[in-house]
């Protein structure tokens, strides 16, 4: 296994591209995880069941971010040690990083297994939906074991410059799970539990595919059962840069959680409507997402070589490329939303599909422009990640969510006649915060601090 030091030098643009491009590939194939469940249950199951997955999968989401948002620490941590040439720092980050995430593989993975139930019911599940609801997330959450693995080495990759090799992994699981569903759910009549089953076995395999991978081609420096030890520095530097991303992306998911338990006071139709676009939003953020990701990398390493001018040339570069390519399919979404929400229902002729897709339409209209936004946004945040500024991350990204998305769903909500557009608008000023905040941020830095060190 090779890193790609075009990082450190040569074109730019090129180089962000070529390693951009399989991020986004890979994050759309893990969005069709739930993506799949959901189309699945459109297709061959009832209403209650996409409530219950839609319900379920944004659940689980809280765990993805938490896993998410801590292995940046692995990658950022990595990357400074490339970019210095320092192949022990290198191997003890990814050795120590191991144990802490099987660590909390474990825990976690017991944790959601005992409370399916209570987490259900804290979101409002519709009473038609809710054992469903309660099966999905127990059987997703006693799988969390493999999401964390899956996250762990996808970071290590990313850390080395290797945006390709999670692509194969988790195109594979995705034929998987595509092929589970239909089975369980079409030809075994398992609903929501069998969409959840098939997701843990083809997250399993994709771990199973990665161990393997690495034990074939091995590490571009030496790596021994020696660094598989807890080394205190490595561990505070893997907490202290991915614990604040972390707090911040499960907050993050904590507040669509929020927001999905006052729609699902609406009604199972409201409820399934915005599960729907909340599943269309996150094909949507692959764009923004994936330049956070790409550039939090590039940025890593060019640090730790305290190369920061091409970090920042980095960063603006992203941000136009992203800003384009995130304003076109948030357009589309914006004007047709009733398109892309028919995707995942086949009966058109029944009268609560047609609502459900009205709904899913109209919550579309206001995260689309939340999407955007976010697609100059997270190229600054992915940049301060990429700094090791992890902390002003977090502050900023909480401010948002507790001060502005939260409150303002609950207001519109709690309105007279809720509408599912204004609900859909708390996402929209929480990221107009968050892009000022950062504008701001970057002026003041770049004034007294020249290589924001």
């Amino acid at each position: 296994m090779k890193t790609h030091n075009s990082f450190l030098e040569g074109p730019i643009l090129p180089a962000l591209l070529r390693f951009s491009l399989p991020i986004l590939l890979t994050l759309v194939l893990q969005a069709l995880y739930g993506a799949v469940d959901l189309w699945a249950v459109g297709e061959f199951a009832a209403t209650a069941d996409i409530s219950a997955v839609a319900t379920g999968s944004q659940t689980m989401q809280i765990i993805i971010g938490l896993v998410t948002g801590l292995s940046m620490g692995t990658t950022v941590l990595l990357g400074h040690s490339i970019g210095r040439g320092d192949d022990e720092g290198a191997a003890r980050a990814i050795g120590t990083s191991i144990r802490i995430f099987a660590i909390l593989g474990i825990v976690l993975s017991v944790a959601m297994i005992f409370a399916a139930d209570p987490i259900a019911a804290l979101m409002n599940a519709p009473e038609s939906a809710y054992r469903q609801t309660v099966d999905y997330i127990r059987i997703c959450g006693g799988g969390t074991v493999f999401i964390v693995a899956y996250n762990l080495v996808s970071a290590i990759f990313r850390g080395l410059g290797d945006s390709r090799s999670p692509l194969i992994f988790v195109s594979v699981a995705c034929v998987i799970n595509i092929g589970g569903d239909i089975i369980l759910i079409d030809f075994f009549h398992m609903g929501a539990a069998g969409a959840a089953i098939a997701t843990v076995a083809a997250q399993a395999i994709s771990v199973a595919l990665s161990i393997v991978f690495i034990k074939r081609k091995g590490l571009p420096f030496p790596f021994t059962k020696a660094h598989l030890s807890m080394e205190r520095k490595a561990a505070g530097g893997v907490i202290r840069l991915g614990s604040p991303i972390a707090i911040q992306d499960m907050c993050n998911e904590i507040s669509y959680l929020i927001i999905i338990g006052i729609v699902n006071a609406l009604g199972v139709i409201a409820s399934a409507g915005v599960g729907i676009a909340e599943k269309l939003v996150i094909f949507i953020l692959l764009i923004p997402i994936s330049y956070m990701q790409s550039i939090s990398a590039f940025v890593a390493q060019n640090a730790g070589a305290g190369r920061y001018d091409r970090a920042r040339r980095a960063m603006w570069t992203g941000m136009g490329t992203a800003a384009v390519l995130g304003g076109i399919i948030a357009g589309f979404a914006f004007f047709r939303g009733d398109i892309l929400s028919m995707l995942f229902i086949s009966d058109m002729g029944a009268e609560d599909s047609a609502e459900v897709i009205a709904a899913s339409a109209e919550f579309l209209k206001a995260t689309s422009i939340e999407c955007f936004v976010l697609s100059i946004a997270y190229c600054f945040t992915g940049y301060f990640n990429g700094l090791g500024r992890t902390t002003f991350v977090m502050i900023q990204g909480l401010c948002a969510i507790f001060l502005v998305k939260i409150p303002y769903a609950w207001f519109a909500g709690s309105r007279e006649e809720p509408q599912l557009f204004q609900i859909g608008m708390s996402t929209v000023w929480a990221a107009l915060f968050t892009l000022a905040v950062c504008v701001v941020y970057y002026i003041f830095r770049s004034k007294h601090h020249s290589d924001l060190r």
